[in-house]
C-alpha cells in the first residue's frame, strides 16, 4: 500500500510537477511475468521516474548503505529506500556479489518487474559506461526478456552533486525487449557474458543517444 500511496500521492505529483515525464516505447512493457529493466543511470532520479511512468511495481537492487544510517535521518532514508521498491544488497565482496544475484533471481521467479544499472554506478559525466556482467549472467540463468530503457534528461532535474531538484523535461524510451535464448546453458562463460552485455549497452547507446 505504502508503495502505491508513495508514487501516486506523496511524491508523484511534485516528480511531474518538476520533470514534466513523457515515455516512449511503452507497448515494449510486458503485461504481467517477470523481465529484467535494463537502464542507463544519470542521477538518483532515475530510481524515481522510472517507476512513476510504469503501471506495475519495479524493484531495484540498491546498495546497503541507503538502509543503515543511524538516528532519524537515517530511519528515514531507509523506509523512504524501501516504499520507493528497492531492495539492499551487500556489494562488498564476491560472496557479496552471489548473492545480490540470488536475491535478483528470487525477485524474478515471483514474476516482478527487476530494474538494473548494468553501468553499476551512475555516470559521472553524461557518457555511457562500460556495462558489467552481473546483468548478463542473471539473464541467462533465468531467460527472461531484457529490455532497455534510457532515462533521458533526468541528470538536468538532478544534476550530480546537487542537493535540491531542478524543473526540466524527462524522458523515459523503452527498447525492444532482447531473448538471449540462443546461449542457453552459457552462463558463467565469460566470453558469452560479455557479448550479451555488451548487445545491452549497444541497445542502450542507440536509445540514449549518449
Amino acid at each position: 500500500m505504502w508503495y502505491w500511496l508513495f508514487k501516486y500521492i506523496f511524491l508523484g505529483p511534485l516528480l511531474y510537477v518538476i520533470g514534466r515525464p513523457q515515455t516512449r516505447g511503452m507497448e515494449h512493457l510486458p503485461v504481467d511475468g517477470p523481465a529484467i529493466l535494463a537502464s542507463n543511470h544519470l542521477a538518483v532520479m532515475d530510481s524515481f521516474y522510472l517507476p512513476l511512468m510504469v503501471r506495475r511495481r519495479i524493484t531495484f537492487l540498491a546498495k546497503q548503505e541507503y538502509f543503515t544510517g543511524t538516528g532519524v535521518k537515517g530511519r528515514l532514508l531507509a523506509w523512504f529506500y524501501t516504499v520507493a521498491g528497492q531492495v539492499p544488497i551487500d556489494r562488498a565482496d564476491a560472496d557479496a556479489a552471489q548473492a545480490a544475484l540470488a536475491t535478483a533471481e528470487r525477485i524474478l521467479s515471483q514474476g516482478k518487474l527487476l530494474g538494473m544499472y548494468p553501468e553499476g554506478t551512475r555516470s559521472p559525466d553524461g557518457r555511457l559506461y562500460k556495462g558489467k556482467t552481473g546483468l548478463a549472467r542473471l539473464a541467462l540463468e533465468t531467460g527472461v526478456p531484457v529490455i532497455p530503457v534510457a532515462m533521458v534528461g533526468t541528470d538536468v532535474v538532478n544534476p550530480p552533486g546537487a542537493k535540491s531538484l531542478r524543473f526540466g523535461k524527462v524522458e523515459v524510451r523503452f527498447g525492444k525487449p532482447m531473448d538471449f535464448s540462443r546461449f542457453e546453458g552459457m552462463a558463467g562463460n565469460r566470453f558469452i557474458e560479455r557479448a550479451v552485455i555488451d548487445e545491452v549497452m549497444y541497445s542502450l547507446m542507440e536509445l540514449s543517444g549518449q
